[in-house]
């Protein structure tokens, strides 16, 4: 009996629900075939994302301020719905549930996005704006079939993503030293193909986009999603299922409603009395931070529920201070959190305005015609050299000079803030260029005898920045987060991304807005980028960096940490130790 028990896994079950068999369950190979899921998702989600823009300005004919609403909503949406998925897999679902139901709602929304393109009575007849004559826009009905889609994709990668990952290392034992390794090498591979999915997307199905035809490309997508739907089915023998733990969610809650409804009595004389029912090796030492949350853990009368074995505390009436500390815990991430948001506001003008900027500009090499989506590109490429110099160079440096392995969280976080304002600050001299140009040979000029590649800055400062900032903000809401709140944080700092998409929709809504009776009656924000002045709004948003960079650093001196778990350095980004905790 001892021999067949080592070789179960002690947290993990079968698809029977037994004891899930080390010899056929998990491992490699179920593994890998949760990865064609990843790439599948990162090739629709990207490749519509980058080259969204082009299709709304130019074939349904709306403002370009309004097509960039479109696009940063979209993909706000999308991050922020993998709360919605957590949510669900934690408390009901479970991961393996949620990846197949939401990866088939994604592909019916990428299908249905493939027929609206299609079809020519769901977007406006062909025409030729000039000054005299004015483009008809996309009507309700025509939008409405375009966001049916859109939204339904968003609702299928924010459910997939959130537990894709989770769901891949599932099938591994940490407490076995051999799957341990075979983790590693799953972290590694996962993030490599992430990168693949993303890179195809800017550059094979943009082209398509482009040159073939959209309603192919996005075919492509809904049919690669199937096939990969249908290999991850067929590992549902083989598949290791591990049992939800409850959503932090509630928990958070618990104690919040629990402080509330005792927020009149008064705390014990020493706090020793406060409720503690968590073993002593898991227990969270009391803190004097954010002492109205300590009255959840406060015993009053009726806080007990009562069977006929044992009397339980009721988790809405009463808390341990450990859930309390984890409270706490949460509640003072929340200064770094919102200072951050401000980053990915700054990266949703890269594939949505800086893409505008490129259809007008010259993008031929030779005789090849360079889509203005695959310019993005160059965010992948200002990554890869940031982590490399980064690993490189200044970790040896820095190493020698300050006896530390690297940047803290919180300095790379700041490093990304500060790089993010200078892409800006370049973004707008670009733009003050591409304009001075425009005015020379005429608005109405469909390409300007400008070289794309004057926006290379932009993007590589702002690529460079998401390299420092995104490994900072993970190993920051990682690390200082709760041991069981680990996906709760790491959905905390993906909603920095998801906020960041919204907060570019309501500046662009506001500056339109505000500037409508400036520049000849254009505003900064013009239907036609050549009549605005969008070099001022990328100005704005440097100023709003620098003012945002001075709280931050208001915010990291207050902050104080807690026992902080060895750091996650940018390093293990690519060697895709992250991946787990990555929606």
């Amino acid at each position: 009996m001892e021999g067949k028990m080592s070789w179960t896994v002690a947290d993990a079950v079968d698809y029977k629900g037994f004891p899930a068999d080390r010899l056929k369950t998990g491992g490699w190979v179920p593994a890998a075939l949760v990865l064609g899921i990843e790439v599948c998702e990162r090739l629709s989600t990207m490749g519509i994302a980058v080259n969204l823009v082009t299709y709304l300005v130019g074939v349904m004919y709306l403002p370009s301020s309004t097509s960039a609403n479109v696009v940063t909503d979209f993909m706000g949406t999308s991050f922020l719905l993998c709360l919605l998925g957590g949510f669900l897999a934690d408390s009901f679902f479970g991961r393996y549930k949620t990846i197949a139901i939401f990866s088939f709602i994604q592909t019916l929304g990428t299908g249905a996005l493939a027929i609206a393109t299609k079809l020519s009575q769901l977007r406006p007849p062909p025409c030729h704006a000039s000054e005299s004559h004015t483009c008809k826009p996309a009507n309700g009905f025509q939008m409405g079939i375009l966001y049916m889609a859109l939204y339904l994709i968003a609702l299928g990668t924010g459910g997939l993503k959130s537990s894709v990952s989770g769901f891949g290392t599932d099938q591994f034992d940490e407490k076995d030293e051999k799957e341990k390794a075979q983790m590693t090498y799953f972290f590694n591979r996962f993030f490599f193909f992430i990168s693949i999915g993303t890179l195809t997307a800017v550059t094979v199905l943009v082209y398509l986009q482009d040159e073939v035809g959209r309603s192919w490309s996005y075919g492509i997508c809904c049919v690669s999603m199937l096939v990969a739907i249908l290999i991850f089915l067929s590992g549902t023998k083989r598949y290791r299922y591990k049992k939800s733990s409850g959503s932090p969610i509630v928990q958070i809650f618990q104690v919040i409603v629990a402080a509330i409804n005792k927020r009149k009595m008064e705390f014990p004389y020493a706090v020793e009395l406060l409720y503690e029912d968590t073993p002593e090796a898991q227990r969270i030492h009391h803190t004097d931070q954010f002492h109205f949350l300590d009255k959840a853990a406060i015993v009053a009368e009726g806080d007990f529920e009562r069977n006929v074995v044992v009397s339980a505390p009721n988790p809405w009436k009463l808390c341990s201070v450990t859930r309390v500390e984890e409270v706490k815990m949460m509640v003072g991430l929340l200064p770094i959190w919102a200072t951050t948001i401000i980053f990915w506001t700054t990266y949703a003008q890269m594939i949505t305005f800086s893409v505008e900027q490129a259809s007008t500009m010259e993008r031929s090499i030779g005789g090849f015609l360079i889509p203005a989506g695959s310019l993005t590109v160059f965010f992948v490429v200002a990554i890869l050299i940031t982590l490399a110099v980064y690993d490189r160079l200044i970790m040896p440096v820095w190493k020698k000079w300050k006896g530390k392995p690297g940047f803290t969280n919180l300095q790379r976080i700041a490093i990304g803030l500060v790089l993010s304002s200078f892409g800006m600050a370049a973004a707008a001299l670009a733009e003050e260029k591409r304009l001075s140009v425009a005015r020379t040979t005429g608005t109405t000029t469909t390409t300007l005898p400008i070289s794309v590649f004057f926006l290379i800055p932009q993007f590589f400062l702002v690529g460079a920045g998401e390299a420092f900032i995104y490994t900072g903000q993970l190993d920051f809401f990682i690390t200082q987060s709760p041991k069981g709140m680990k996906t709760m944080s790491t959905g905390l700092f993906l909603t920095t991304l998801s906020l960041g998409f919204f907060v570019s929709s309501f500046l662009v809504s506001v500056v339109k807005r505000v500037t409508g009776g400036s520049n000849g009656g254009q505003g900064w924000l013009a239907d036609n980028i050549n009549h605005g002045r969008l070099d001022c709004f990328y100005g704005l948003l440097a100023v709003l960096g620098i003012i945002n960079f001075v709280l931050y650093l208001v915010c990291a001196v207050w902050y104080k940490p807690r026992n902080p778990k060895p750091a996650i350095q940018m390093e293990t980004i690519v060697n895709g130790s992250s991946a787990e905790n990555k929606c």
